[in-house]
């Protein structure tokens, strides 16, 4: 099989790390990767922060928290079943949005072209991580730190800059099995 086409079949969102660091030149040929990423324009909008401080990761954890509490309540009704499957998670696991590891990814971006530029370059991310080894997994409610002072710091964020990752990377502990996916709907004209 092709490998490009193998590495888009069999890469899995990962939700569970070794703790084990991944080496910084792993880390720098994933970042190249999502570098590479199609720009409008060729804008390149974007720029990588790695976080691996257990202090920053700390601080991350603590302002994602409560919005996703908050996003979550609305499943509350509307799906009973898996709110209460995802609030069991979040109540047994440390950190229930980063997951514990090792590498946080951020994709931040700005301009005009962000928008349309910024999830390619995570897409390229999580596909190079996966071809070398490293499990990835972008976590939506984990960019909603931008109220807490001391996060806008230590990732740089200007006000006119936005967060497309972040994406969660380490050595996978667990490797999930794929998930059913639904015949693609396809329009031929």
């Amino acid at each position: 099989m092709n490998p490009v086409l193998e590495a888009i079949q069999k890469r899995r969102s990962v939700r569970s790390y070794e703790d084990k660091p991944v080496p910084k030149e792993i880390l720098n040929s994933i970042i190249e990767a999502a570098n590479q990423a199609p720009s409008a324009m060729n804008s390149q909008p974007w720029r990588f922060v790695v976080v691996e401080d257990p202090a920053v990761k700390k601080k991350l954890l603590g302002a994602a928290m409560p919005h996703a509490k908050k996003i979550l309540e609305s499943v509350k009704d509307s799906d009973p079943e898996r709110y209460a499957q995802i609030m069991k998670r979040y109540n047994e696991l440390p950190d229930p949005i980063y997951y514990s590891a090792p590498s946080v990814l951020f994709v931040i971006g700005s301009g005009r072209y962000a928008d349309h530029s910024c999830p390619l370059a995570c897409g390229n991310a999580m596909l190079a991580a996966y071809s070398l080894g490293i499990g990835s997994c972008w976590v939506g409610f984990g960019s909603m730190v931008t109220d807490e002072p001391e996060v806008i710091r230590a990732l740089g964020l200007g006000k006119d800059e936005k967060i497309y990752g972040p994406i969660i990377l380490g050595y996978p502990k667990v490797f999930p099995d794929p998930p059913p996916k639904k015949a693609p709907s396809v329009k031929w004209i």
